[in-house]
């Protein structure tokens, strides 16, 4: 006998999950930001902004599995599709404040170049940041293309097989996201 209650229903509409991971991305960014007082305005942005679409994409993540070990965590699964979405869009969002307030669109930098002081060229000064961000530019790529795909209208025009192995394949996201991560949380 089966003494697992059955799973409650949190039947939000789309829009209502929409708002709903808006307000939890607001106060979650706004923690972050607020947690590292001591950092440049820059960097506080672009870790808060990184660190939440992290957030959003291991939920997304997260829901999967656990579905399939727990009833209750199947009312979840509607969720998947918006904090994946809202998580690439704050990737998005995180790419273009490194752009515009770190490297100030000169891409050489995003790979580790600086412009030696004496010479005027270009040299290579930070060796694995240049392979931690191409890392995080493809995981960005890829995980575009997922978001944009994530959409019934979509999945009528891939059909269902190619659209489910395409989704399936987030995985491959997930695991670029933890290399680009761990590069920068450990290795620099």
């Amino acid at each position: 006998m089966n003494t697992e209650r059955a799973a409650p229903r949190l039947n939000f509409g789309w829009k209502t999950r929409h708002i709903i991971v808006l307000l939890f991305i607001i106060i979650g960014v706004y923690g972050f930001v607020e947690s590292r007082p001591n950092w440049s305005e820059m960097h506080r942005w672009n870790r808060a902004v990184g660190d939440m679409s992290f957030i959003l994409i291991a939920l997304s993540m997260m829901i999967g599995p656990l579905s399939r070990l727990s009833k209750r965590a199947r009312s979840a699964i509607p969720w998947r599709r918006e904090l994946g979405i809202h998580g690439v869009l704050l990737a998005v969002a995180h790419t273009i404040i490194i752009l515009a307030a770190w490297v100030e669109w000169d891409f050489l930098r995003l790979f580790g170049y600086v412009i030696h002081p004496q010479t005027g060229l270009y040299v290579m000064l930070l060796h694995g940041f240049g392979l931690a961000n191409t890392i995080g530019i493809i995981a960005l790529v890829y995980g575009i293309v997922l978001a944009l795909s994530s959409s019934n209208w979509f999945q009528r025009i891939l059909g269902g097989a190619v659209w489910k192995f395409l989704q399936q394949s987030a995985y491959v996201l997930w695991m670029l996201i933890i290399v680009h991560t761990a590069y920068f949380l450990y290795l620099n």
